[in-house]
Protein backbone atom coordinates (compact mmCIF):
# COMPACT_ATOMS: atom_id res chain seq x y z
CA UNK A 1 0.00 0.00 0.00
CA UNK A 2 2.88 2.36 0.79
CA UNK A 3 4.32 1.81 -2.71
CA UNK A 4 0.97 2.68 -4.32
CA UNK A 5 0.80 5.93 -2.39
CA UNK A 6 4.33 6.85 -3.46
CA UNK A 7 3.45 6.22 -7.11
CA UNK A 8 0.30 8.34 -6.92
CA UNK A 9 2.15 11.24 -5.28
CA UNK A 10 5.16 10.97 -7.57
CA UNK A 11 5.49 14.06 -9.83
CA UNK A 12 8.68 13.95 -11.88
CA UNK A 13 10.15 17.19 -13.20
CA UNK A 14 10.23 17.14 -17.00
CA UNK A 15 12.13 19.83 -18.90
CA UNK A 16 10.50 20.62 -22.25
CA UNK A 17 12.32 22.38 -25.11
CA UNK A 18 9.76 23.47 -27.68
CA UNK A 19 9.72 26.70 -29.69
CA UNK A 20 6.11 26.32 -30.82
CA UNK A 21 3.59 27.33 -28.14
CA UNK A 22 0.80 25.12 -29.49
CA UNK A 23 3.09 22.07 -29.42
CA UNK A 24 4.10 22.92 -25.85
CA UNK A 25 0.44 23.24 -24.85
CA UNK A 26 -0.24 19.80 -26.33
CA UNK A 27 2.63 18.27 -24.33
CA UNK A 28 1.41 20.03 -21.20
CA UNK A 29 -2.12 18.70 -21.78
CA UNK A 30 -0.78 15.15 -22.16
CA UNK A 31 1.56 15.03 -19.14
CA UNK A 32 0.84 18.12 -17.01
CA UNK A 33 -1.56 16.44 -14.59
CA UNK A 34 1.11 13.95 -13.50
CA UNK A 35 4.38 15.81 -14.09
CA UNK A 36 5.92 19.13 -13.17
CA UNK A 37 7.05 20.92 -16.34
CA UNK A 38 9.54 23.68 -17.07
CA UNK A 39 9.55 25.19 -20.58
CA UNK A 40 12.48 26.33 -22.68
CA UNK A 41 11.79 27.93 -26.07
CA UNK A 42 15.13 27.04 -27.65
CA UNK A 43 18.20 24.90 -27.08
CA UNK A 44 20.15 27.66 -25.35
CA UNK A 45 17.35 28.14 -22.81
CA UNK A 46 17.20 24.36 -22.32
CA UNK A 47 20.91 24.13 -21.50
CA UNK A 48 20.45 26.89 -18.89
CA UNK A 49 17.27 25.24 -17.53
CA UNK A 50 19.08 21.91 -17.27
CA UNK A 51 22.00 23.50 -15.39
CA UNK A 52 19.56 25.12 -12.92
CA UNK A 53 17.61 21.87 -12.40
CA UNK A 54 20.18 19.12 -12.99
CA UNK A 55 19.55 17.55 -9.58
CA UNK A 56 15.74 17.59 -9.91
CA UNK A 57 15.01 16.92 -13.59
CA UNK A 58 14.07 13.33 -14.40
CA UNK A 59 13.70 13.63 -18.17
CA UNK A 60 13.95 16.07 -21.05
CA UNK A 61 11.62 16.38 -24.02
CA UNK A 62 13.68 18.08 -26.71
CA UNK A 63 12.44 19.44 -30.02
CA UNK A 64 15.14 19.10 -32.67
CA UNK A 65 14.41 22.13 -34.84
CA UNK A 66 14.49 25.34 -32.79
CA UNK A 67 15.91 28.85 -33.20
CA UNK A 68 19.16 30.09 -31.59
CA UNK A 69 20.39 26.57 -30.72
CA UNK A 70 18.80 23.40 -32.06
CA UNK A 71 17.97 20.36 -29.98
CA UNK A 72 20.85 18.29 -31.33
CA UNK A 73 23.47 20.82 -30.18
CA UNK A 74 21.73 21.27 -26.82
CA UNK A 75 21.66 17.49 -26.31
CA UNK A 76 25.40 17.19 -26.97
CA UNK A 77 26.09 19.87 -24.32
CA UNK A 78 23.75 18.26 -21.77
CA UNK A 79 25.25 14.82 -22.41
CA UNK A 80 28.72 16.15 -21.53
CA UNK A 81 27.34 16.85 -18.05
CA UNK A 82 24.85 13.97 -17.63
CA UNK A 83 25.07 10.75 -19.58
CA UNK A 84 22.06 9.00 -18.07
CA UNK A 85 19.18 11.52 -18.00
CA UNK A 86 16.53 10.40 -20.51
CA UNK A 87 16.41 12.83 -23.43
CA UNK A 88 13.43 12.17 -25.65
CA UNK A 89 13.75 14.08 -28.88
CA UNK A 90 10.82 15.15 -31.01
CA UNK A 91 10.95 15.84 -34.70
CA UNK A 92 8.54 16.56 -37.51
CA UNK A 93 10.88 14.66 -39.83
CA UNK A 94 10.40 10.90 -39.96
CA UNK A 95 13.53 10.14 -41.99
CA UNK A 96 15.83 7.40 -40.68
CA UNK A 97 18.83 9.74 -41.01
CA UNK A 98 17.17 12.28 -38.66
CA UNK A 99 16.60 9.57 -36.05
CA UNK A 100 20.17 8.29 -36.41
CA UNK A 101 21.61 11.79 -36.06
CA UNK A 102 19.54 12.39 -32.91
CA UNK A 103 20.72 9.10 -31.41
CA UNK A 104 24.35 9.96 -32.26
CA UNK A 105 23.94 13.27 -30.38
CA UNK A 106 22.78 11.42 -27.27
CA UNK A 107 19.01 11.06 -27.56
CA UNK A 108 17.51 8.22 -25.55
CA UNK A 109 14.57 8.01 -27.92
CA UNK A 110 13.06 9.89 -30.87
CA UNK A 111 9.33 10.56 -31.29
CA UNK A 112 7.85 11.81 -34.54
CA UNK A 113 5.44 14.76 -34.43
CA UNK A 114 2.57 15.14 -34.11
CA UNK A 115 3.08 13.71 -30.63
CA UNK A 116 0.23 11.49 -29.49
CA UNK A 117 -0.95 10.93 -25.95
CA UNK A 118 -0.22 7.20 -26.04
CA UNK A 119 3.23 7.55 -27.65
CA UNK A 120 4.42 10.18 -25.17
CA UNK A 121 3.03 8.49 -22.08
CA UNK A 122 4.33 5.07 -23.14
CA UNK A 123 7.76 6.52 -23.81
CA UNK A 124 7.95 8.38 -20.49
CA UNK A 125 6.73 5.28 -18.61
CA UNK A 126 9.71 3.32 -19.97
CA UNK A 127 12.14 5.79 -18.42
CA UNK A 128 10.10 6.70 -15.32
CA UNK A 129 8.55 3.40 -14.18
CA UNK A 130 7.15 4.97 -10.96
CA UNK A 131 4.97 7.28 -13.08
CA UNK A 132 1.34 6.14 -12.94
CA UNK A 133 -1.02 7.49 -15.60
Amino acid sequence: METEKLSEDYRPLILVAEDDESNFKLIKAIIGKKCDILWAKNGEEMVALFKENRDKAEAILMDIKMPIMNGLDATVIIRQDNGTLPIIMQTAYAFTTDREKAMECGASEVLVKPITLSALRTCLSRYLPKLVW
